[in-house]
């Protein structure tokens, strides 16, 4: 799934949204150690974070730098966590900071120092952050549903959005399936993945 598929915005999340549920469940369980869902939380929010490198286009090796210490911070403050649904909101504003630090340390001069910890208020860019977020969530929700598709689903979508679009004769051939049975049995898929939990949260709120 493309990020390009799952640009647009919808009207923000409210504070007791199923998403902000699943944000503190994930780290009630990070705090007691729980690898996965350590794990689960940079996959929610590795997006938010490539996104605002992007955004001050830094390189792949600096983006991946700057990923490692906003991880890293996160796992020094923790258990300092008193209200998760702001974790995003921190994860955003850090990441920034992080990036200025880096274009800031390749330039010469030595990067302003932010005191920032896990409570501290997204700055004035909240809206940016908001809807990179919102994007990130998204992103999440769509790779969590399109793994659950079989293979060949997978394989389906995956051609029908594809750019350059590719001709449906050449799917049939690809995938083995008639034409004529493209259409309803993308329909279906797309039906699949609208009913996934993570889907359906997003589109509820």
């Amino acid at each position: 799934m493309t990020a390009a598929a799952c640009d647009t915005l919808a009207p923000p999340l409210p504070t007791d949204s199923p998403a902000d549920s699943v944000v503190r469940d994930l780290v009630a369980r990070a705090r007691n150690g729980d690898k996965q869902a350590w794990d689960a939380l940079i996959e929610r929010y590795a997006t938010l974070i490539w996104a605002i490198c992007r955004r001050h286009r830094l390189g792949h090796a600096d983006a991946d730098d700057v990923g490692q210490s906003v991880w890293l911070r996160l796992v020094d403050q923790l258990d300092r966590v008193r209200d998760p649904a702001a974790l995003p909101g921190w994860i955003a504003t850090t990441t920034r900071r992080e990036c200025v630090r880096v274009l800031s340390a390749a330039q010469g001069p030595r990067a302003a120092v932010y005191p920032l910890d896990i409570e501290s208020l997204p700055d004035q860019r909240s809206g940016t952050a908001e809807q990179e977020l919102l994007a990130s969530e998204r992103h999440a929700a769509l790779r969590e549903a399109f793994g659950q598709l079989p293979s060949q689903g997978q394989q389906l979508i995956a051609l029908l959005i594809a750019d350059p679009p590719v001709p449906y004769a050449d799917i049939s051939a690809q995938l083995g399936i008639p034409v004529g049975s493209i259409g309803p049995t993308r329909s279906r898929y797309l039906d699949k993945m609208r009913r996934h939990p993570a889907i359906a949260a997003l589109l509820n709120a």
